[in-house]
């Protein structure tokens, strides 16, 4: 295993998402526990932003009842490597549902940040599209530089779901870009923006 392979890898995890939330428009978005949550964060503290504080491996799986209750809008979830691995069997619940409505990007850094920049699974011989495209996701892959990912973009944003897109970034520490640290006041938040007076407080 090379260690230092990702940090080889072209592109830079806010670049990445600045680029794929830049055109969101009123998409929902879930971020993932840890750098994912800044990283959206970073791009901009929006009331349709559900950034996770805890709940490691449960992203996608909220993504999904996102994506079945509400079906006319589109519902990203961006979360990193390390908490995907710890969700694996979530993929196999959306191929099984089939949201039309769902796009998963996975911020690869072979890295789990928060604890110490320790090699994750992604570094050895797991790859996280293969998975999910085993699972049944019907549009699946893997993008290492800027080329790739200017391809994607637009299935990330449009493309009948559900999609899975495995980004290799670059590993680096950041600066932090926290948002709201009150789940309550987050979880209000993102209901009323998203159902307005139909919201139940």
């Amino acid at each position: 295993m090379d260690s230092n392979r990702s940090l080889h890898y072209p592109l830079h995890r806010r670049e990445v998402v600045e680029q794929v939330l830049s055109q969101r428009g009123t998409m929902l978005v879930v971020a993932g526990l840890g750098a994912p949550a800044w990283d959206v964060s970073a791009v901009g503290d929006e009331a349709l932003n559900f950034p996770l504080w805890g709940a490691m491996g449960g992203a996608v799986s909220i993504g999904l009842g996102l994506a079945l209750a509400q079906p006319s809008r589109r519902v990203m979830v961006i979360t990193g490597d390390g908490e995907m691995l710890m969700g694996l069997g979530s993929l196999a619940t959306v191929a099984v549902q089939s949201p039309p409505n769902l796009a998963i990007v996975v911020l690869d850094n072979e890295r789990y940040g928060e604890t110490g920049m320790q090699t994750t699974h992604t570094a050895d011989k797991v790859d996280l599209a293969s998975v999910a495209s085993a699972s049944g996701i019907p549009t699946c892959g893997t993008i290492k530089d800027h080329d790739g990912l200017r391809s994607v973009l637009p299935q990330i944003l449009a493309e009948k779901g559900p999609v899975f897109f495995n980004i290799k970034v670059c590993a680096e520490n950041l600066p932090l870009v926290l948002p709201p640290k009150d789940g309550a006041f987050l979880k209000d938040r993102f209901r009323l923006a998203l159902l307005g007076n139909n919201a139940a407080c």
